[in-house]
């Protein structure tokens, strides 16, 4: 049985059990409740103890990887481009998005009760002058130490940055203790994991208890929500693909189709990237050279719905709380999103899940623990997640060979530079 059902079916049997004792016996269920709380904080806090460690070392990677793209020559850079722009789109779609979408629900009052009984929510970004002074450390082992992410971003970006302009023979060194420091904290990610049916058995009784079936409902509203945020991109990267004229709608939907269709069963981008190649070549006739630089990179690089989900987890918790995030937060949160989806990409599953989306839930100010609930039902929307992150691999494909034509009617190359210095007599 997969990770991802053996959590669900932890959440599951938490939550009848929660409402079977709230049902028939709820003074055992408050006294199980109270033993099963610091249970599931536990298993939190051994998930947040590696944020810190893991995230650094991981922007500092992303950043080498994509300078070393940069580097690579004129597509690379047009791709690069691309991915940023659609990541960005995404991330600033679902930040209006997620909030309009669920005033739709209102809140359970029964739900908000249990959950503002554990960890209030402090939003971060109250006041526009202090939060832009926050940016920047004064102390970033004190920005550390205190979970601050957003001053820790802002700083592994500067010291990424800074890497790239030193000797490759003095960076060397830096990346491989940040690689060994990320493989590290997976290590330790994957050992919490697999305690994860436990840790979301341990959060929800207590919710359950106090809430009811309520709880079930507002995931219900979360899958709901992601969903047709995923669906809504999907749209939006059909019209960014074709727009232009550089392939027709149907063209391009019919190209793509048996790409999306293994996206979906394996909900994996690396185990459809052989679909995305024959699709590439022989169904969007894109040249093999620009699908097979521009295609491997996007798997390794980019997933456009990363940013949505971010943003669509911290606007669901926000909901649930009844507590509304300030804008200056919301906007650090888009661009937080951006910079974390470029570092993540290598995180495998629910890994990815949980490394990714505490940082982004402790920006924001909001408690963690709806995340193990959430983490439960997302083997849910994750199928129409690949699906779009394998079409928007596509789409960049698409545009970087519909650039790559238009440049070469008009006499300019854009082929790589090594490409170039191949073909060139000797």
């Amino acid at each position: 049985m997969s990770a991802a059902w053996r959590v669900l079916i932890g959440l599951l049997a938490g939550a009848l059990i929660g409402w079977l004792l709230s049902s028939h016996a709820p003074t055992v269920a408050l006294q199980i409740s109270g033993v099963l709380k610091p249970i599931g904080g536990l298993w939190l806090n051994a998930l947040q103890m590696t944020i810190v460690p893991l995230v650094f070392s991981l922007l500092l990677l992303g950043i080498a990887q994509a300078s070393d793209v940069a580097s690579s020559g004129r597509i690379a850079r047009r791709a690069l481009l691309w991915m940023l722009g659609l990541a960005s789109l995404s991330s600033s779609f679902a930040a209006i998005y997620a909030p309009t979408f669920l005033t739709l629900f209102p809140t359970d009052p029964q739900l908000l009760a249990a959950l503002q009984s554990g960890t209030a929510p402090t939003p971060a970004g109250g006041n526009v002058a202090a939060s832009l002074t926050a940016l920047v450390p004064n102390n970033v082992l004190a920005a550390a130490a205190q979970g601050a992410i957003v001053p820790l971003v802002v700083f592994a970006l500067c010291f990424g940055v800074a890497l790239t302009r030193l000797p490759a023979e003095r960076r060397a060194p830096v990346l491989a203790l940040a690689q060994g420091v990320a493989d590290a904290m997976l290590v330790i990610v994957h050992a919490v994991l697999w305690l994860a049916p436990l840790g979301v058995f341990a959060l929800i009784v207590p919710v359950v208890v106090q809430a009811g079936a309520s709880v079930l409902g507002a995931l219900g509203v979360y899958v709901l929500l992601l969903v047709s945020c995923y669906a809504c991109i999907l749209v939006g990267l059909y019209v960014v693909a074709t727009l232009g004229g550089g392939v027709s709608l149907r063209r391009f939907a019919a190209g793509i189709l048996p790409a999306q269709v293994v996206a979906a069963s394996t909900q994996s981008s690396l185990a459809s990237l052989p679909a995305m190649l024959d699709v590439s070549a022989n169904r969007l006739r894109h040249p093999t050279h620009i699908g097979g630089l521009v295609l491997p990179l996007a798997v390794s690089l980019f997933r456009v719905c990363s940013p949505a989900q971010y943003l669509c987890v911290i606007s669901f918790i926000s909901w649930a709380y009844g507590t509304p995030l300030p804008l200056v937060t919301i906007l650090a949160c888009i661009a937080l999103g951006v910079v974390i989806s470029l570092g993540s990409v290598g995180l495998p599953g629910q890994a990815s899940f949980m490394g990714t989306n505490l940082p982004m839930v402790q920006a924001a100010g909001l408690p963690l623990e709806p995340l193990g609930l959430l983490l439960a039902v997302d083997l849910i929307p994750d199928a129409v997640a690949t699906t779009g992150n394998v079409t928007g691999d596509l789409t960049v494909t698409s545009r970087v060979a519909g650039g790559v034509s238009m440049a070469a009617s008009a006499g300019t190359d854009l082929a790589p530079a090594a490409e170039r210095s191949e073909a060139e007599p000797r």
